[in-house]
């Protein structure tokens, strides 16, 4: 059972749906920019300018703040990656649509990113593993393309598909903490530049033996 106020609750007022949503923005901001152990929730209510017992109604405590944080986050991952999946394009342009998706939630919600990337390991245990369910996802959708590729023969045979997931999410992940001027630069050429490096990485060589 979550610990925050659910969705559904809340749905049947349009109003209140959308104050919800301010407040986890605010929430999404304070986290990004204090850290978890920085973020009270007297300076969520303050940037909202608002009293802090209001925040109750809609969270119960910063944990479980931060847990609707971490899962819209990981949501944003998540739903791009699915249209990825569902498209019929061979293992590495498949997996150069991943990347460039996993990039897409760091320009459209870049706060979430962050704080999802560097504050859920301080998740009390169920939240964590709530969280963590939805990323498996992820890491699921990369594993499965990386190991088609290597079925048909575009990825050299015996590369381990689980470590090559973690080094390309590893990379696209850290790019939320790249300095402003450097995240600031298209995303599109970024993934196709990380695609590149990755191709390279695993691809079987022209003329290689198993070409």
């Amino acid at each position: 059972m979550t610990t925050h106020t659910p969705r559904a609750r809340l749905v049947r007022n349009s109003r209140v749906l959308r104050r919800a949503d301010e407040i986890i923005d605010a929430a999404a901001r304070v986290f990004a920019e204090r850290g978890y152990h920085g973020t009270t929730t007297q300076a969520i209510a303050d940037v909202l300018g608002m009293r802090q017992a209001s925040l109750y109604y809609y969270f119960p405590s910063k944990e479980a703040a931060l847990e609707e944080v971490c899962a819209r986050g990981t949501d944003g991952f998540v739903q791009g990656a699915e249209r990825v999946m569902q498209m019929d394009v061979p293992p590495l342009e498949k997996l150069r649509l991943l990347i460039a998706s996993h990039l897409a939630p760091i320009q459209t919600m870049p706060d979430y990113v962050r704080v999802f990337i560097n504050e859920r390991r301080y998740l009390p245990d169920a939240s964590r593993k709530r969280v963590g369910r939805k990323s498996r996802r992820i890491e699921r959708f990369f594993e499965q393309v990386i190991q088609d590729g290597i079925h048909d023969g575009s990825i050299r045979a015996g590369t381990d598909a689980r470590l090559a997931m973690l080094a390309v999410l590893g990379m696209c992940n850290a790019v939320i903490n790249w300095r402003e001027a450097d995240r600031a630069k298209d995303l599109g050429g970024m993934a196709s530049g990380f695609a590149e490096i990755v191709a390279k990485g695993l691809t079987v060589a022209e003329g290689a033996p198993g070409r």
